[in-house]
């Protein structure tokens, strides 16, 4: 065999191997229980905060501006709380801020912290009400995806909220993923495990009369923690109650895109959701390394990765000189609705980092167009170019002569 030939073999099945440690690691790497009671992690009062307490009376919101719900497992043994990567005995309610740097005595980055504390779960409703009745209702529900740590989702969360400059409150959603490359199946299984919890904290605040307007934004496997609780508060809400989940935002979702085009879409977007201004916005990369892995792994295309399944579709599309890109098909209706529901936005032109999987806080482009997507824009944006579907748009790159400063635009303060 010639070296060509060899080269060309291993281009082939590259996808595959290296989706063997994966899978691998899968198969013969469980989670460690660790060495300690995860009883004993939550047997400190901190934890569970009664109402009225001195522990959820902190005055300095300042610090902890951010809310969050999380699922995992918190330890509460010392005075700065942290939350674990092991499930939780039950769904705890808090407040947290930015990552901030510590210092050493001599003045030096010597590690991160994460403001946070644990709320009694009745004082964080009546404080989540009270900033929402202050910004009209609106609020920002962020979910975050695979190989995440407490302290990364938060940073990402605080980008977000610096990024769209959002008015209302930001909620992270906060699920039991390792954090860790080789550990992709145990997110996916406990993502699953979480369903339940999600889709009741969605409907109850969903079903607030002080929420106008949910903004729900999900990156990589969390599009499929949201979508099924879209679902759910769809069929046991009346319309007043689920109309106000309007702006879907998905990020690079690690989604089956046949499951979305015949079932997801079709729910979620129905003609009488599409009328009362409901709407999915899906970011996609032909760059996007992670979704193309796990195309592999699951055997079929992303929702979030336009690689065409179907090689006689990329034969007719390069045929007639169209990059060779498949997307999902838009909802088929009986009558159809007088607005838009489903748009996706390619971002392979204007892609950064290593693996294109978070263009969305790593471009200035995409930044930029995710910021107004937040913010209630919609359609021809500045800076798409329509494609050949109507509900397709691409993301132009920056002149020749135009120079954008990423880590500047998108504001974040690490990688």
């Amino acid at each position: 065999m010639t070296e060509g030939a060899i080269r060309a073999l291993v281009g082939r099945f590259r996808p595959v191997i290296f989706a063997l440690p994966l899978m691998a690691a899968a198969c013969i790497s469980p989670v460690d229980y660790g060495p300690i009671r995860h009883a004993d992690y939550v047997a400190n009062g901190r934890c569970d905060p009664v109402e009225n307490s001195a522990a959820t009376n902190d005055p300095d919101t300042a610090e902890k501006p951010f809310f969050v719900v999380t699922s995992r497992l918190p330890d509460c043994r010392a005075d700065d709380i942290k939350l674990l990567n092991h499930r939780g005995d039950k769904v705890r309610f808090g407040r947290f801020g930015a990552p901030q740097d510590m210092l050493d005595e001599k003045g030096k980055v010597d590690g991160r912290r994460i403001p946070f504390s644990i709320s009694n779960e009745t004082q964080w409703w009546a404080s989540l009400s009270k900033t929402m009745g202050n910004r009209e209702g609106r609020v920002l529900l962020y979910v975050h995806g695979y190989r995440e740590t407490f302290f990364t989702s938060s940073r990402d969360t605080a980008q977000i909220a610096r990024l769209t400059n959002f008015t209302g409150p930001v909620i992270q959603y906060s699920w039991p993923s390792q954090g860790q490359f080789l550990k992709y199946t145990v997110d996916e299984t406990n993502m699953y495990w979480d369903e339940r919890n999600f889709r009741k904290f969605l409907t109850k605040l969903a079903q607030q009369p002080w929420t106008k307007e949910i903004v729900l934004v999900s990156h990589s496997l969390g599009a499929r923690l949201i979508l099924p609780a879209v679902e759910f508060v769809d069929r046991n809400s009346s319309d007043a109650d689920s109309s106000n989940i309007s702006n879907i935002i998905l990020v690079s979702p690690d989604v089956d895109r046949q499951d979305f085009e015949r079932d997801i879409a079709e729910e979620i977007l129905s003609a009488r959701r599409v009328n009362n201004d409901r709407r999915i916005t899906v970011y996609a990369s032909a760059k996007d390394s992670a979704l193309s892995l796990s195309d592999d792994v699951h055997g079929y295309p992303r929702l979030g990765n336009p690689r065409c399944f179907d090689p006689f579709k990329a034969a007719e599309l390069k045929d007639k000189g169209l990059p060779e890109r498949c997307y999902a098909a838009k909802s088929q209706y009986d009558d159809p609705p007088e607005k838009s529901g489903l748009t996706i936005v390619d971002t392979t032109a204007v892609s950064q980092g290593r693996v294109g999987h978070g263009d969305y806080l790593r471009s200035a482009i995409a930044c930029r167009d995710f910021a107004a997507v937040v913010n209630g824009e919609r359609g021809a944006i500045k800076g798409r170019d329509p494609t050949h579907l109507s509900y397709v748009f691409a993301l132009a790159p920056p002149l020749e002569d135009e120079e954008l400063d990423d880590l500047a635009i998108c504001r974040r303060d690490s990688d």
